[in-house]
């Protein structure tokens, strides 16, 4: 018997992976680099079931039908490398080799071209949904040798979470590190919606003095309504959890948050394709900032508070501005995240299916959400969309939103509440929507110091100007260019 596929690497992500493809009727070979791995699963969770343990990497390749599809989910970096080096000997012409793991997508540019240089193919697919959602259907962002996917498909959208109406939450996503790149961005927006989703619980446990009984019910309500989404539901879990003892356990928890850096490699893509990617930035700063834990207790006692810290209005009204204002915000954090994967599809001469991506997301994955419906139909309807707050659907969301929004960066300005990914969406909007803004007084700024040059508003864009400010600075400009 051959197996339809291999996987390397038993971790918590691998087995829940191969149970799930076994229980879609493939037969899978399975290799992990501590070998008495193997034995405990196909002995264990895997016992009676159409799994191939391989005690070696020529063992799992030769177990495989042609061409070969051997899937790598271990940790990003050198080990990725390593084992594609000890896979190439043991493959031939055709055969696939697939990274499904985290991995920084400049990583997979440079690996699929080494391996097509070999006569092999190449995918660099994200994995999205934990173990949850490997298990039972992920989401499943596939890119690099186009050529692959026809071989890969059939597995790959079968053992993937599928929409209401049926469609595999996976589709082809591009070539090179397009696969990656996606998933590298859906991670970021999941950084954006975990904070916001933060902010507005120390909104309400802070500033309102809320419970988390309380709490629990509100998050319960907004998932019934237009913030439907996998972490607005863990959320109500959460803050409704307690131990056999009564305990809530949320209360217990060290408020520093851990990060394994994809919501980092999002803020520096951004910043490489200069694109404004403010709120998820924001949310990875936050992080930053919770980890300095004793430096902010030691703060606490020198720092003055506002006079007021408690809101003294109307609850119910300002819950119902919090949720407004986390809807609006969230449209903004998928707004940038689709507009830097528009600018990463240019540089790099991907060709991105916006709306497929959506889809790809509506299920199976961390960020899945009822509204991801409207980001494709937005897409369907103008595939050329430069930014999702133009968009009907949108615009008038956030018109609606505004009061609420605004009302909530506010209060929690007066309160002392810091809110650091809410005010970078209203910014961003503020920004955005904006006709002029004072970057005018920047350039001439930058042209008094350095003769750095600007264009003019009565002149066509191109032609740039430098004015001797001082009397002493001559004629002579800085050339003109944008990092």
């Amino acid at each position: 018997m051959k197996a339809d596929i291999g996987l390397i690497g038993l971790a918590v992500m691998g087995e829940n992976l191969v149970l799930n493809m076994e229980s879609k009727g493939f037969t899978v070979a399975v290799f992990n680099r501590t070998v008495d791995k193997v034995e405990k699963f196909v002995n264990g969770r895997g016992a009676g079931k159409k799994f191939i343990g391989c005690k070696s990497i020529e063992e799992l390749c030769a177990s495989l039908e042609r061409p070969r599809k051997v899937m790598m989910l271990v940790k990003a970096g050198q080990p990725v490398d390593d084992f594609i080096e000890q896979l190439i000997p043991h493959l031939e012409k055709g055969d696939i080799i697939i990274d499904g793991g985290n991995s920084h997508f400049p990583d997979t540019i440079r690996r699929a071209q080494y391996v097509e240089g070999k006569g092999l193919l190449y995918i660099g697919t994200g994995v999205s949904g934990g173990e949850e959602g490997a298990l039972l259907g992920p989401s499943i962002m596939p890119g690099g040798s186009p050529a692959a996917w026809p071989a890969v498909k059939p597995i790959f959208q079968k053992i993937a979470a599928h929409t209401d109406d049926g469609s595999p939450c996976c589709e082809w996503v591009g070539e090179g590190g397009a696969g990656h790149f996606v998933k590298m961005v859906h991670n970021g927006i999941e950084y954006g919606d975990m904070q916001l989703i933060c902010e507005v619980y120390q909104i309400m446990k802070d500033g309102l003095g809320l419970s988390n009984d309380e709490m629990h019910k509100i998050f319960a309500d907004w998932n019934k309504g237009e913030l439907d989404s996998y972490l607005i539901e863990i959320t109500r879990d959460i803050l409704g959890y307690r131990t056999d003892s009564g305990e809530a356990v949320v209360d217990y928890i060290l408020d520093a948050a851990g990060q394994k850096g994809t919501g980092k490699w999002t803020a520096i893509a951004a910043l490489d394709e200069g694109q404004p990617l403010t709120l998820i930035a924001e949310a990875v700063f936050a992080r930053c900032l919770s980890a300095l834990k004793e430096e902010r207790v030691a703060a606490s006692s020198v720092l003055a508070s506002p006079a007021e810290t408690k809101y003294k209005g109307d609850k119910k009204a300002f819950i119902a501005d919090l949720e407004q204002a986390l809807y609006a915000s969230k449209i903004v954090s998928y707004a940038q995240g689709y507009q830097l994967m528009r600018a990463a599809a240019k540089t790099y001469g991907w060709h991105l299916n916006y709306g497929g991506i959506a889809l790809m997301w509506r299920g199976g994955c961390i960020i899945r959400s009822a509204f991801l419906g409207k980001i494709k139909e937005a897409f369907d309807k103008n595939p050329d969309l430069t930014n999702l707050l133009v968009d009907p659907f949108f615009s008038d969301k956030v018109r609606r939103a505004q009061a609420s929004w605004r009302r909530v960066a506010a209060t929690a300005i007066e309160l002392g509440i810091p809110a650091p990914a809410i005010n970078a969406a209203l910014s961003y909007y503020d920004g955005y929507r904006c006709a002029r803004l004072p970057a005018n007084l920047l350039q001439a700024q930058r042209d008094y110091f350095g003769a750095h040059t600007y264009e003019r508003t009565d002149k066509p864009r191109g032609e740039f100007f430098h004015t001797n400010w001082t009397g002493r600075g001559g004629d002579t400009s800085a050339s003109t260019y944008i990092v």
